[in-house]
């Protein structure tokens, strides 16, 4: 199933510069693994060392949080849109 990821500004240069791209996937964790073959580096930004989603960066399956959802392992349905966003720290 096709989904739409939208990408941060600070990831669109290994997107080529796109601020939304078409994924397949059928959960978070399959679209994330998909992204990363397709465009090369982006995984890392976005998962760590054991897999799991980075602390700095949130994901929104439509308007709701993965993480309050089944995180990585969320179901999505064709059509639906991933919205990649970075944490923002500051005083």
């Amino acid at each position: 199933m096709s989904v739409t990821v939208r990408i941060p500004t600070q990831l669109r240069s290994l997107t080529d510069g796109l601020a939304e791209v078409q994924v397949e996937g059928g959960t978070v964790k399959e679209v994330v693994t998909n992204l990363e073959q397709t465009y090369p580096g982006i995984g890392e930004r976005l998962l760590d060392e054991s897999g799991a989603l980075r602390r700095f960066v949130n994901v929104y399956l439509v308007d709701e949080d993965i993480r309050f959802l089944q995180g990585l392992d969320t179901e999505i349905n064709s059509g639906q849109s991933l919205s990649i966003v970075p944490a923002v720290a500051g005083g």
